[in-house]
């Protein structure tokens, strides 16, 4: 099972809540599959609408200290071995299920990070994403699904990992 991790960047935005639900939506589908045991919504600031959503799913409202790696906070309140790393408004498409639970069975313990496409991120970011692939990474983004000793280990990995590329992807809502 997975823990997934929402980072709400501007919470105070009146689109972010609406982002944050379909994110929160998308979800429904691994927790009746079994793979999503719980979620953690992590914010900069406290919000009330972010509370009453939190409240409403069950999921688990953090309030990360300035400058602090979402992650890193985020994985501080999981209860699951993976990480699934998400931004308010992504949508894991069609397949994720099967794809992140087939990445976990079967993945090495050096190989501690898979990467779900973001077709919706600009071209710098993709540009970053195909040098990591090569080179490893030192710390995870949006996308990732990462192993929760290795976030709780600080705001960077120690060492680079490799990538796997998974071919979920996820959308924009």
């Amino acid at each position: 099972m997975i823990s997934a991790l929402i980072h709400v960047a501007r919470p105070t935005d009146p689109e972010a809540v609406d982002r944050l639900a379909d994110t929160l939506g998308a979800l429904v589908a691994g927790v009746a599959a079994g793979l999503v045991g719980d979620a953690v919504i992590i914010a900069p600031t406290h919000h009330a609408a972010l509370d009453t959503v939190a409240e409403a799913t069950g999921a688990t409202l953090v309030v990360r200290a300035r400058g602090a790696s979402p992650w890193s906070a985020g994985a501080r309140a999981a209860r699951r071995e993976w990480l699934l790393c998400l931004e308010a408004g992504d949508v894991p498409a069609e397949g994720w299920i099967r794809i992140l639970d087939r990445f976990i069975g079967t993945c090495r313990p050096d190989l501690a990070l898979g990467r779900l496409r973001r077709p919706h991120a600009g071209l710098p970011a993709r540009i970053v994403a195909r040098g990591e692939s090569v080179i490893g990474v030192n710390a995870p983004r949006a996308g990732d699904l990462v192993r929760r000793e290795r976030l709780l280990a600080g705001p960077t990995f120690a060492g680079r990992l490799k990538v796997r590329k998974l071919s979920a992807r996820l959308e924009r809502a």
